[in-house]
């Protein structure tokens, strides 16, 4: 029985799966129809559900953040590519609303698909560059996303012109707002992506070698494995997974604003791919346990925002709670733990208590 508990704690998903389950508990308590949820006008809605579809903007960037991470690198530029995706989006569609008789038409610049794919492979080539700076020139993965985390932010920027660009054009909407049988169409998204990567890394042996630089670059390369080539595509699978996100964000709020899309968000990713499992020194990571990672942190903020908590501690309540998940997750505190705990056994014992 001991080991059978012992092999249950050390699954990958057993202690973010506790915090998720302790953190609905907490709210179905405090948070008044927290479970509901409604059919309202072709769709489900309801905390749970608007929890589920926020958390995809998270969850999609850090699926490809864990491959990153898998590698033993990094990558805290992607909130910025967020922001950068949103913008090339908007501008392309842009446009203006003409007064034609008694209706407004809009005109936009380009067709809706080209601005899609536009954002995405500009966000692609961003990952490219940070991918470049990593494998080839051999700069430290945060200083080089460093540079892109500050001058991304500066680009998206330049391409709004410093404004709020609303986006007036309806079916860009579906993309963050609508929904397909019911469920939010961003929901489909990340599932497809999840489904991709997991079938690309456990079917094949691209996972493998994921772990094995992570694990060991040198080594993996004299192994064989073209290391600098998947250490690029990584960073420009992590940048293209931002994309994603920005173009969710700014149909969303159907706005691109270059100064705050994306804020924090590369944050929240890598605590996401830390809270489901995957260690930043790279190795083993857990693609899953990511996406309930993103899944816990939207549960914590909202959880903070319906019990009323000041927003000036938002984030302090966040840090610590993330600080106690990550501690829990840790090997050697749960060793350190359950070495003190025989060692108080002991002496109780010898103490005849």
């Amino acid at each position: 029985m001991p080991q059978k508990h012992r092999r249950l704690t050390e699954a990958a998903l057993f202690w973010p799966l506790c915090v998720l389950v302790l953190l609905i508990v907490v709210n179905i308590f405090l948070t008044r129809g927290f479970l509901t949820i409604e059919w309202k006008d072709g769709r489900f809605s309801g905390i749970i559900v608007d929890i589920l579809n926020r958390s995809t903007y998270i969850g999609i960037i850090s699926v490809g953040l864990t491959l990153v991470i898998a590698t033993g690198g990094i990558d805290i530029s992607v909130g910025s590519v967020v922001a950068i995706s949103g913008a090339m989006a908007a501008y392309l569609i842009g446009g203006e609303l003409i007064l034609q008789g008694s209706e407004q038409i809009l005109v936009t610049r380009t067709p809706m698909g080209v601005a899609i794919v536009m954002a995405l492979l500009v966000s692609t080539v961003i990952g490219l560059w940070n991918g470049f700076l990593v494998s080839r020139l051999r700069i430290q993965p945060i200083v080089a996303t460093l540079v892109l985390m500050v001058a991304g932010r500066g680009i998206a920027q330049l391409i709004t012109n410093g404004q709020i660009i609303t986006i007036y054009y309806k079916p860009y909407y579906f993309i963050g707002n609508g929904t397909l049988l019911g469920i939010p169409f961003s929901l489909y998204i990340l599932a497809f992506v999840l489904g991709v990567v997991v079938l690309v890394t456990r079917k094949t042996a691209l996972g493998l070698f994921i772990e094995a630089i992570g694990s060991n670059r040198t080594a993996s390369r004299y192994s064989g494995i073209r290391e600098e080539r998947i250490l690029l595509w990584s960073y420009a699978f992590c940048s293209f997974c931002a994309g994603v996100s920005g173009l969710l964000v700014s149909s969303n709020v159907k706005s691109a604003d270059g100064n705050n899309a994306g804020d924090l968000f590369d944050l929240d990713a890598i605590l996401a791919v830390v809270i489901g499992g995957t260690s930043l020194n790279g190795g083993k990571f857990n693609l899953a346990g990511s996406v309930l990672g993103a899944i816990i942190i939207q549960t914590l903020t909202t959880t903070i925002y319906s019990i009323g908590v000041p927003p000036q501690v938002n984030l302090v309540i966040k840090s610590v709670v993330v600080f106690l998940v990550s501690m829990i997750q840790s090997e050697n505190f749960r060793s350190l733990f359950r070495g003190g705990s025989r060692r108080l056994v002991q002496l109780t014992t010898r103490s005849g208590i």
